[in-house]
């Protein structure tokens, strides 16, 4: 009874609704997700195993307590993250050597690569530790398959260890046995210092303040976009941060080229997503629930409750795009839109000539 009451509009869809989205269900709360669980953390994720139709991302739920350490590794694919909660350092060497050093806070982003080696560490600046949302550009991914440090190097004969670097054999007697993948540690100074470097650091840093950021007010709530015009490392992937009032919604839109993920983190929406051939087909979403939408599907998000909604939109792109439905129609010559829809000149005047991304209620 408690799901039904979640998924009012699955249990008794609008009468608009017709057919199924080809390709499967488009929901997915991450509480369903098996948790890995560690000393020092946890993590939980979202791939195609659970929505085969998001090919195009997968994302992994992660805690790090205070000082906890997100094992040095790296992966085949990109590495964007969005901090939930508390405070992270993370660290990167690229492929030409030069190192980089960051911290972060809620609602800031960080972003690594393909094959680029990092790790990520909780400060202890809070002291519950910190969360945050990692999202990978393909939906295949599995956090089960990172390339991990300690991985390799339990794999690899001590000998051809010493070799490498230049020791004694025994240096390296107490190296472990398995991987670690996330495991406690000393929480690191907030002030630390990248270590010196002969080719220096990053160009273009792998950190960005989006809780920095100033907000785009808007009549039924705000936004925030970053990709990679505002942050230029992140080539992969791109985010709008929604907030939409009670009464309001995310307008009536489409995305030209790229799949939307979508994660919910406060509030609740209902979804209706038009997927052509009559087909269109209405969803529910609380926090911690994950979302996709095909590229060129037409949706929209509805802010059915009492609180403010708030949730990100996530793109495998370097630009976030969308298209307006209404910007569209208040563009074109009205007698084109008339003959269509049958509605007068005096309403098609109305139509907003700019994008206007959230509406408030009538």
């Amino acid at each position: 009874m408690a799901l039904q009451a979640q998924n009012p509009d699955i249990l008794a869809p609008p009468t608009t609704d017709s057919g199924v989205i080809p390709g499967g269900n488009i929901k997915w709360p991450m509480t369903l997700s098996p948790m890995r669980l560690q000393t020092g953390g946890w993590a939980r994720q979202q791939n195609i195993n659970q929505m085969p139709i998001a090919t195009s991302m997968a994302g992994v739920d992660m805690r790090l307590e205070a000082g906890a350490i997100r094992e040095l590794h790296w992966h085949k694919t990109a590495e964007w993250a969005y901090v939930l909660s508390g405070y992270m350092q993370v660290t990167s060497v690229d492929q030409d050597g030069r190192n980089y050093l960051g911290n972060v806070g809620p609602g800031d982003l960080w972003y690594f690569p393909p094959g680029v080696p990092h790790s990520l560490q909780a400060t202890n600046d809070d002291p519950n530790g910190a969360e945050f949302l990692l999202v990978f550009d393909n939906g295949d991914f599995s956090d089960d398959s990172t390339f991990q440090l300690t991985d390799w190097l339990a794999h690899t004969p001590k000998e051809v260890i010493a070799k490498n670097f230049g020791t004694s054999l025994s240096a390296w007697d107490e190296l472990p046995g398995k991987e670690l993948y996330i495991f406690p540690g000393n929480s690191p100074s907030p002030y630390a210092q990248v270590v010196e470097d002969p080719y220096g650091q990053v160009p273009n840093p792998f950190t960005f303040k989006m809780s920095n950021m100033s907000t785009t007010p808007l009549a039924g709530g705000s936004v925030k976009i970053v990709d990679s015009r505002t942050f230029p490392a992140a080539t992969a992937i791109a985010v709008a941060e929604v907030t939409v009032e009670p009464g309001g919604m995310r307008e009536l839109h489409w995305h030209p080229t790229e799949d939307e993920w979508t994660y919910y983190l406060s509030g609740t929406a209902r979804v209706t997503e038009f997927a052509s051939s009559s087909t269109a087909q209405t969803f529910n979403f609380q926090a911690g629930d994950v979302g996709f939408v095909p590229a060129t599907y037409g949706h929209y998000v509805e802010n059915i409750g009492n609180d403010t909604l708030k949730f990100l939109e996530i793109f495998n792109t370097d630009v976030f795009q969308d298209v307006s439905l209404a910007q569209w129609l208040a563009l074109i010559p009205p007698q084109l839109v008339q003959a269509h829809l049958q509605i007068s000149n005096e309403t098609i005047a109305g139509f907003n000539k700019t994008k206007q991304v959230v509406v408030g209620p009538n």
